[in-house]
């Protein structure tokens, strides 16, 4: 008689799939933790699967066109999670303190041509406005995303962010203080009615009602980051730097680090959505030929105010020029080139 045994018990870690080995820390803490995705649910939210919020992410995440067998699957390039995350910045946080007691003292701002403060203020103060807005979209993002493993790099960039924010205003404080400018007080008509901020604005606006989870992360992360990120980071460094204001300049290249590490894993989920369908390719790069002649117009815009730079910022053509081609890295680098 054949002996009948019961069926083996799975292990700990089965929720991972048959990985064969031990979880790594970042996989045990960030695996299938989006509670909205739970299994066998009958609607995202324990409520009439009829209601505004679980329509809402029927909608915009259920059913949007970008779809996978398994989001699960993605894992982020850096593997970060909550503790590595924290210690990480606090480092970053640890340097930029360094820098600022180190210039502060030294009436660093004080010595600032006029001419390079009236362009702090027209194109480096006003940016905590677009930034904010990218926070917000980061964070819906990070809401609405189908995984975890996706919703907490967007939830880390989301804080990236918010950090930008701070540092940009408390810039622009000591920049009041030190130079007696406007500056401090005329950002928000800056970002409102500057004729060269305008494109941006619709931008980032438009961006704001972009309700599908994957177009937000498609418009925002391949698209106008990259064209942003290159101008308002990278070339106003090279332009402070130019103008005598390494301050600004050692600020911007600190941040430059977190727009570098959102880089890495939105090119690494759009190449991993592709992996799992080859129709993902098709999807997005519809979005970005929908959102690609706004950035070129972010990027016309703003080139048109380093054209007027004192000295260091380069014709208005080239900052342009640069920024699209720095857009259309990531797009190949996510393999979206063409």
């Amino acid at each position: 008689m054949t002996e009948v045994r019961p069926p083996r018990r799975l292990k700990t870690w089965s929720s991972l799939g048959q990985l064969g080995r031990i979880p790594s820390e970042y996989e045990v803490v960030t695996h299938a933790l989006n509670y909205t995705t739970r299994p066998n649910r009958t609607s995202a939210l324990e409520s009439n699967p009829t209601t505004a919020a679980n329509m809402w992410y029927l909608t915009y995440r259920d059913k949007s066109p970008l779809q996978a067998d398994d989001w699960l699957g993605f894992r982020d390039p850096d593997e970060l999670t909550y503790r590595t995350y924290v210690t990480m910045q606090d480092e970053q946080e640890t340097i930029v303190e360094g820098v600022l007691d180190e210039y502060g003292p030294a009436g660093h701002d004080a010595t600032l041509p006029g001419q390079w403060v009236e362009v702090l203020g027209t194109l480096f103060t006003p940016t905590r406005f677009p930034v904010h807005a990218l926070q917000m979209c980061t964070a819906y993002l990070g809401y609405m995303a189908p995984a975890s493993y996706i919703s907490n790099c967007a939830v880390f960039a989301a804080g990236d962010l918010l950090r930008r924010v701070s540092l940009v205003a408390y810039r622009t404080r000591q920049l009041a203080d030190a130079t007696g400018s406007s500056i401090g007080r005329t950002e928000r008509a800056a970002w409102e009615r500057n004729e060269a901020w305008q494109p941006a604005r619709e931008a980032v606006e438009n961006l704001l009602t972009a309700y599908d989870w994957a177009e937000c992360f498609t418009a925002m992360n391949l698209v106008l980051r990259p064209t942003l990120d290159h101008i308002l980071l990278r070339q106003l460094a090279t332009a402070a730097q130019g103008n005598g204001d390494e301050l600004t300049r050692l600020l911007l290249g600190n941040l430059a680090a977190d727009a570098d590490r959102c880089t890495r894993w939105s090119t690494a989920l759009a190449r991993y959505a592709i992996g799992q369908r080859a129709g993902n390719r098709d999807v997005l790069q519809r979005w970005v030929a929908r959102w690609t002649p706004r950035a070129e117009a972010a990027a016309a815009g703003l080139g048109a105010l380093f054209g007027q730079l004192p000295s260091g910022g380069g014709a208005a053509e080239d900052v342009e020029n640069a920024a699209n081609s720095a857009r259309r890295r990531v797009l190949n680098d996510a393999g979206l080139a063409g």
